[in-house]
């Protein structure tokens, strides 16, 4: 049930109770100030079952409050639980949940177990049991808490499923079903979204778009291979990046981190925008329907359910479960029957890449235990970038998770392409001179297209010269440098580039540029947050990367010289202190 408590520390006041899915605030009954909403989870004795309302309508007695939320736990996590605490097959008849804040509850009361001493667990060993024990363990009694679980919460089940179909074909005005598709992780909160469409407009045949981020976890593959045998009448196509190697990249750039994950725009936005495009063209306005939630994160909690895309011109994002609980989730999967992930079968809350900075470490105990082999190449690559990049002990750094909290890229050779070397030139006002890591090609050129209109017969093609005209024709910019050498000479006529100001800021304008010049590797980062269609980034047969801007479809926009530091999201990525 959600509960609304105030914020005002003098008058707190009775917590109201609420039962609209859609509510986020309420006024407190005391001193009327703005109260937030929370859900709340009870626990039946009699059923031992998680309830919705307070008053199971199986039994008819009262539960009393558990958690703020919850989720099942499988006969398959169970046991690993019950092998970490010495007890095999000690809860094979209990009613087992995994509440808010990793807790775990037997019958309504919480497990003494903590998840940090598993960094000191011998997962090999641990292993060795769970083969021993797996065959004696069942989902007889599982099951049946399944089955009651559904029947007293069938009233929740109709109303988000009612609220969330007519909330669909609402959102969805006249739009057509060839104008819209589902964003398919295959997750949980992805695979409750795609049955919710599908039911909401009694049409199979909308598009999904699976992110295959080449760092699933084997089991999403099985299943999503199981979703396109069962629903043969729903169009899935991949967005994958068959370009890039994520060992490769790690070694070259060092592994992703909380705070630099650029795995996410690598081998995930960069590509599904990428087909986006290229399935939608013509589209005059696209809906894409998300899984995400805002009880997820803190950073998802501020997100609207229905909103317009920052990236994607006429692409209108519609979240139906943004504020369902896990509880939900689960309630409708058990409800419905329909197949899902089982990697949640073995205990992870999320299902990602399986090497993510950001899991858990439960879930990184699950894949040690799950994933030996994967998880072992993973370490070894972590203690080797954790060596060279100077760390006095790699194994302690990668055991506590120092990896995960790095930034910038010091000690990586690769960071040194984005320092851009320059000196202002004494003889002509505006003018710099900027000594360069790679020789001049004419892919330097497509670097300034953002700027103005390239022209290449007004200048001195002998000593390299290039104009940049702005749209009325007039110099705003001089590029001369002679293709092959490493001297570019550039003069400001008009500071006005990619809405700069002043000088200052229009020479960084620059150095974005010649910075993406030097360092470009393909992440797709640029063209992801191009609208108009105009930027494309591709691997070229003999190496390197080829960047090109249409003339014709850029529109001087400079988002993409501005989104980013620096102008490139890799130099981002590979900022390195300077002396």
């Amino acid at each position: 049930m959600i509960i609304y408590k105030c914020n005002n520390t003098k008058e707190t006041g009775e917590p109201l109770p609420c039962t609209d899915t859609q509510c986020e605030t309420s006024l407190c009954p005391a001193c009327g100030g703005r109260a937030e909403a929370f859900s709340e989870i009870y626990w039946c004795s009699h059923c031992r079952i998680p309830l919705y309302e307070e008053k199971c309508s199986l039994c008819g007695q009262p539960g009393k409050r558990l958690t703020t939320d919850i989720r099942p736990v499988f006969p398959e996590e169970r046991l690993l639980l019950e092998i970490l605490l010495g007890k095999p097959l000690e809860y094979l008849k209990e009613s087992v949940w995994n509440g808010a804040g990793n807790r775990y509850y037997v019958n309504g009361r919480r497990l003494p177990f903590v998840i940090s001493s598993l960094k000191n667990v011998d997962s090999d060993e641990i292993r060795r049991q769970y083969e021993s024990w797996k065959g004696q363990n069942t989902d007889q009694y599982f099951e049946e808490y399944r089955r009651r679980f559904v029947e007293a919460n069938h009233v929740r089940y109709e109303k988000i499923l009612e609220e969330a179909g007519s909330y669909l074909r609402e959102s969805a005005g006249d739009a057509q079903i060839m104008d819209m598709f589902v964003s398919f992780s295959g997750g949980k909160d992805s695979t409750v979204t795609s049955d919710l469409v599908t039911r909401a407009f009694s049409n199979p045949g909308i598009m999904h778009i699976f992110g295959d981020t080449t760092l699933e976890f084997p089991l999403t593959y099985e299943y999503i291979a199981r979703f396109r045998k069962d629903h043969p009448k729903t169009p899935m196509v991949s967005a994958r990046n068959k370009e890039k190697d994520f060992e490769a990249l790690c070694k070259k750039i060092g592994p992703p981190s909380r705070v630099m994950r650029w795995c996410c725009t690598v081998f995930k936005t960069g590509v599904i925008q990428k087909k986006i495009r290229s399935l939608f063209r013509e589209k005059n306005q696209i809906l894409t329907y998300y899984g995400i939630r805002r009880s997820e994160s803190a950073s998802r909690s501020k997100y609207q359910r229905e909103s317009d895309s920052p990236k994607i011109t006429k692409q209108r994002i519609i979240s139906p479960v943004i504020d369902w609980m896990d509880f939900d989730i689960w309630l409708y999967l058990f409800t419905t029957g329909i197949d899902f992930n089982e990697a949640y079968r073995l205990g992870y809350a999320r299902v990602g890449c399986w090497c993510c900075p950001n899991n858990s470490v439960w879930s990184e105990f699950l894949s040690s235990v799950h994933m030996p082999e994967q998880s072992k190449k993973f370490h070894r690559l972590l203690v080797e970038f954790a060596g060279s990049i100077g760390k006095e002990d790699p194994e302690e750094y990668v055991r506590e998770g120092g990896w995960k909290a790095r930034q910038g890229g010091n000690g990586l050779p690769y960071a040194q392409k984005s320092v851009i070397a320059f000196r202002p030139c004494a003889a002509e006002e505006n003018t710099f001179y900027y000594d360069l890591q790679r020789p001049i090609s004419e892919e330097l050129y497509e670097l300034f297209r953002p700027f103005g209109y390239l022209n290449f017969e007004m200048g001195n093609s002998i000593l390299g010269e290039v104009y940049i005209l702005n749209l009325k024709g007039e110099v705003i910019l001089r590029l001369q440098g002679r293709i092959g050498e490493r001297e570019l000479k550039v003069t400001i006529f008009d500071v006005r580039l990619a809405g700069a100001r002043d000088l200052k800021t229009a020479e960084e304008k620059i150095k974005c540029q010649l910075t993406k010049y030097q360092m470009c590797m393909g992440c797709l980062a640029c063209e992801s947050v191009c609208r108009h269609n105009a930027l494309s980034v591709r691997e070229k047969r003999e190496g390197g990367v080829e960047y090109r801007i249409s003339q014709e479809k850029c529109l001087r926009c400079g988002a993409c010289v501005n989104h980013f530091i620096a102008g490139c999201y890799m130099r981002k990525v590979l900022s390195i202190r300077r002396r």
